[in-house]
């Protein structure tokens, strides 16, 4: 049932309900809920006690109710009927359904429990509803593990080997910075609340400097935009280094007593002149120069990182090169100075609690990445390999649509002998390729338990309204199966929240989650100011053992694309795919309101490029490689450098203008770190294609979805 909010109960019978945001998003704001004496949420806001949320939320969130309430959502179990693909399904019971899928999964698990995988991602970021019931249960299982690299890991990884773990300065603190860097980060769509605190910043004098590919809106509204190629981030790192060395724009005291390896990082940077960076880069020699005497003379100044430059090769590499300048210039002194990219790693999760890995059997079960699944629902049972992939459950991702290189996906999930079972709130791409859709709750219907990537606040999720027609939570639903393949142990029956109260245990005051909705991590305002880094020695690490014992290089370098421009006259454009504004991955898609705002998918192409190929503007072009095609319309626009094109997703598919997207020109191959996929180092040619609508244009393919 819902609960009152004491400091926030409108008059008459409305109450409002506390919980939190459960998308992908550094955000993870306070929720309140709106619910009327029916029982029915009228609206969904931003809480204003929370100091990050300060009573915001983006256009997305705002219209949460138009997705619980969406008249195409699945409300019951569904079996196919028809061929894969086709979306063809009739309504069946939960029994039918759990007992067909139990069977199932039972007959192969028999055989060769591996040949079973598991596939989710941040559909949902909350910990019980995204890693808790469902691994304990893949786990007894013996399933395949899976590698969850699809957006973060080769970040994640140089923090790891750099900064010791996924920790960072505390987002509030940039307000209080004079020069904030905001690199690979289009804030004002994917990051709204620290461009709030950047915004106050930049009204207390602050300089603030847009470092991406692309002149997106958050770079129009930054003092300077620094347009590089793609990939190539590391390359000005290093020469920002060479400036801060050339001109003794350095902390000798901190370097000394904090750091590790600053002999040969010197030595590498010293090879990367501006003149150098500034050739592969593909910028001004004297914006390198500027930027370098900003950063090293500008104090406080503060680094926001964000996850689109590491999806090239060498991106994990560039996060390292970056994340290693708050340590050369002393910024970690300052609680506004040093860098952020993500803060989970503060959290003291039990994630152990949750998961339960000692279900596993003794010979711990192989891993299969995400980002290859492509390649991996396609390979025949061998020695190397381990069995064929015989069963799938996708909860909390859509894979059609979002991994790479998605002709090859398509085909594996086409496949007549792969069982597969999708939990959803709607018919999406994948789901049309299920042999049983299983209707899942959405974050207004559930518990959940919340972490933050980009702010180091704890958030309580409480259900506010009943869930809707025979919905259960992802938690519920492996809580069933459970208990129809006789698993016997007592975690398997605890409820969702019970859940939420071993997440954290005693080390966040749950009775302060239930009365507020949140609880704040007790943490130093500077964390690095001394040093005390959690890696091994406690400093940061410019050269990492860890990285030499693997036969990698210890050091951060600059490493050229897989898919160099200039080196496949064919295919001379790189392409990058930054998500639409108004959509979150391949979420909200299908909320009519959105994307009515989105319009349709669009491809970015600078003007000289444009006229090149005889493209004008909202044209029906082809972009393509060897890998694939899609269709898209061209915005002739300077938010495209030249010879870079920006294909905006992630669109449903069969949302799309010939029932593919941007995903079809993707590759399989992973970064250099984290074993992460390389969405943005993706060379392609377009060309126009003669129509004007294709035939059908995304408006009219609304309603599509069954």
């Amino acid at each position: 049932m819902p609960t009152p909010s004491d400091a926030n109960s409108p008059p008459s019978a409305l109450i409002q309900v506390r919980g939190a945001c459960p998308h992908d998003c550094p955000d993870t704001c306070a929720l309140l809920t709106t619910v009327d004496e029916h029982g029915v949420a009228t609206r969904v806001q931003g809480n204003p006690d929370h100091r990050h949320t300060d009573g915001a939320l983006c256009a997305k969130v705002s219209k949460y109710t138009e997705r619980s309430y969406h008249p195409e959502r699945v409300l019951t179990p569904l079996k196919r009927t028809g061929a894969k693909g086709a979306g063809q399904f009739v309504p069946v019971t939960w029994d039918e359904a759990l007992a067909d899928i139990a069977q199932r999964l039972q007959s192969i698990a028999a055989r060769a429990p591996e040949a079973i995988l598991p596939y989710s991602y941040a559909g949902t970021m909350g910990m019980v509803q995204g890693e808790s019931m469902d691994r304990r249960f893949f786990h007894k299982l013996g399933a395949s593990q899976l590698d969850r690299t699809i957006c973060a890991s080769a970040g994640a990884e140089a923090l790891v080997q750099t900064l010791g773990g996924k920790v960072g300065m505390k987002v509030e603190f940039f307000a209080e910075s004079q020069l904030i860097l905001i690199w690979g980060s289009n804030s004002i769509g994917s990051n709204l609340h620290f461009w709030r605190y950047a915004q106050q910043a930049k009204r207390n004098g602050a300089k603030l400097v847009c470092i991406d590919p692309r002149k997106s809106e958050t770079a129009d509204k930054c003092h300077e935009h620094i347009a590089l190629r793609p990939g190539t981030d590391a390359a000005l790192a290093l020469a920002l280094m060479h400036e801060l060395i050339q001109n003794d724009w350095l902390d000798h005291d901190y370097i000394a007593r904090h750091t590790l390896g600053w002999d040969p990082l010197r030595e590498r940077a010293l090879q990367w002149p501006p003149e150098r960076a500034a050739e592969v880069c593909g910028i001004p020699v004297e914006q390198i120069r500027q930027l370098a005497q900003d950063y090293g003379t500008t104090k406080p100044a503060a680094i926001r990182l964000n996850y689109g430059m590491q999806r090239v090769r060498g991106g994990g590499n560039a996060v390292r090169a970056v994340a290693c300048l708050p340590a050369l210039t002393g910024a970690w002194r300052h609680r506004a100075g040093g860098v952020l990219l993500s803060s989970s790693g503060q959290f003291p999760a039990q994630r152990a609690v949750l998961q339960r890995p000692d279900l596993m059997p003794a010979q711990t079960p192989r891993t299969i990445n995400m980002s290859t699944i492509g390649d991996d629902l396609l390979r025949e049972a061998s020695p190397t390999f381990g069995p064929k992939v015989e069963a799938i459950v996708v909860y909390n991702s859509n894979p059609v649509a979002v991994a790479p290189d998605s002709g090859k996906v398509v085909q594996g999930f086409a496949r007549e002998d792969l069982f597969t079972v999708v939990l959803e709130h709607f018919k999406t791409d994948t789901a049309d390729y299920a042999d049983y859709i299983l209707p899942a709750t959405t974050q207004l219907e559930h518990w959940d338990i919340h972490l933050s990537y980009g702010h180091t606040d704890v958030l309580l999720n409480r259900p506010a309204i009943a869930p809707q027609g025979k919905a259960r939570s992802n938690a519920q639903i492996f809580r069933d199966l459970a208990a129809r393949m006789g698993f016997a142990e007592p975690c398997f029956a605890e409820s969702d929240e019970a859940l939420c109260r071993q997440a954290f245990g005693d080390v966040v005051d749950y009775a302060l989650l239930e009365s507020q909705g949140f609880a704040s991590l007790a943490l130093p305002d500077a964390p690095f100011a001394e040093g005390n880094f959690p890696s091994p020695s406690g400093k940061c690490e410019f050269y990492s053992a860890r990285l030499a014992a693997q036969g990698l290089d210890g050091l951060p370098d600059h490493l050229p694309n897989y898919e160099l421009q200039g080196t496949d006259a064919r295919h001379p454009l790189a392409m990058i795919s930054p998500p639409a504004r108004n959509f979150l991955n391949s979420t909200f898609v299908n909320v009519q309101s959105l994307r009515n705002i989105e319009g349709r998918p669009v491809l970015e192409i600078h003007p000289d490029d444009a006229e090149a190929r005889g493209i004008a503007n909202d044209a029906v072009v082809r972009v393509f490689n060897d890998r694939g095609s899609y269709l898209c319309h061209a915005t002739v626009s300077r938010r495209a450098r030249p010879g870079v094109v920006n294909g905006l997703g992630i669109w449903w598919r069969k949302l799309g203008l010939n029932g593919t997207n941007v995903n079809e020109v993707t590759s399989q191959a992973l970064t250099d770190l984290g074993r992460a996929p390389t969405f943005y180092d993706c060379l392609v040619e377009v060309e126009a294609t003669g129509a004007a609508d294709a035939g059908m244009d995304a408006g009219a393919r609304v309603g599509t979805t069954a």
